[in-house]
């Protein structure tokens, strides 16, 4: 019997090296079809794409939200749209993941694999996420690698291990993220009346609430890989994005977490930036005391993604 093959899909609004980045790491990986939607006009990364034999590229302008009906003014919802758009026009692949121009799969043993082991009438499989550390001037990693930090699958170990690794702000931190700690799906494509949204698969219009996880595959999160990116996303992600307002806090015994957005809200209302950047230090950056704290518990992660030499490879004119 032939190994399930597998492709990502998703929608992306980027540079065009960060674009082609994502697009060479997982074809580096063994990725069997790229589907990539363009939330934005880019010619350079559409023309490289679109000469990979392995990539399939969208721009989504407006004759093709006038296709679709209308074009959601929020990008989670055209994310979802996309996504399902692709699984169901026959994404030529077995299995299907949804993920962002941030994220990397990073797969202990061959995907294929795993995919294969998973037990009969699997319809979808979670990977779970770790997220990237800002490097500690001080004390940077290897050239080349990064830190990132993980977390506990399981909510009760998860919020008390938090309170330990960060005694200031866990309480208000899922896992000591500042992104999803859901992580993301893949999707068996096979299978009538599927949807993909961000975090899950859905089946007859109901999710599937009983995925089984891919374990020995990680979701590299880039989502604060640095205290400039962090800043240049943040007032975005604020009003609009990750920390945007209406988002539940980490639950918690005693109800006294806030949320990322009242969290935030409240640090510049008291010091501006300065307690933002502060916040981050402690938080985000990889200093000696945070990785020996996450290692404590086996949550720190050496990752070298290698992305510009993946971008050289599969990309020769734009390396």
């Amino acid at each position: 019997m032939s190994q399930p093959t597998w492709g990502l899909v998703a929608t992306i609004k980027a540079e065009t090296a960060d674009i082609l980045n994502f697009a060479a790491h997982h074809l580096d990986l063994g990725a069997h079809r790229l589907h990539i939607y363009l939330d934005a006009d880019n010619p350079e990364a559409f023309a490289a794409l679109k000469a990979h034999p392995k990539c399939r590229v969208t721009l989504c302008d407006d004759g093709y939200w006038k296709r679709r009906g209308k074009r959601p003014e929020a990008h989670q919802p055209r994310q979802s749209m996309n996504a399902t758009h692709c699984l169901n026009k026959r994404p030529q692949v077995d299995w299907l993941a949804h993920i962002d121009v941030d994220e990397f799969l990073w797969p202990a043993t061959p995907l294929p694999d795993q995919l294969a082991a998973l037990p009969p009438g699997t319809r979808s499989a979670r990977i779970r996420p770790i997220e990237a550390m800002a490097p500690d001037p001080a004390d940077p990693p290897a050239p080349g690698h990064a830190w990132f930090k993980g977390c506990s699958r399981y909510q009760g170990e998860r919020r008390d291990q938090t309170a330990q690794i960060y005694p200031t702000y866990g309480p208000h931190l899922h896992g000591g993220f500042l992104s999803h700690v859901a992580g993301k799906v893949f999707i068996r494509t096979d299978q009538p009346d599927a949807a993909l949204r961000i975090h899950n698969a859905f089946f007859d219009g109901a999710r599937d609430s009983d995925p089984a996880t891919l374990a020995d595959t990680l979701l590299c999160h880039l989502h604060a890989p640095d205290w400039d990116r962090w800043r240049t996303a943040y007032r975005f992600r604020l009003e609009q994005g990750s920390y945007r307002d209406g988002l539940k806090p980490p639950p918690s015994p005693t109800g006294d977490g806030l949320s990322m957005n009242a969290l935030f809200t409240l640090l510049e209302s008291d010091n501006g930036e300065a307690a933002l950047e502060s916040f981050f230090t402690e938080v985000c950056t990889a200093t000696p005391d945070l990785r020996d704290r996450l290692a404590r518990f086996g949550h720190l992660h050496d990752i070298a993604l290698d992305l510009d030499a993946k971008r050289a490879r599969h990309f020769p004119k734009y390396g």
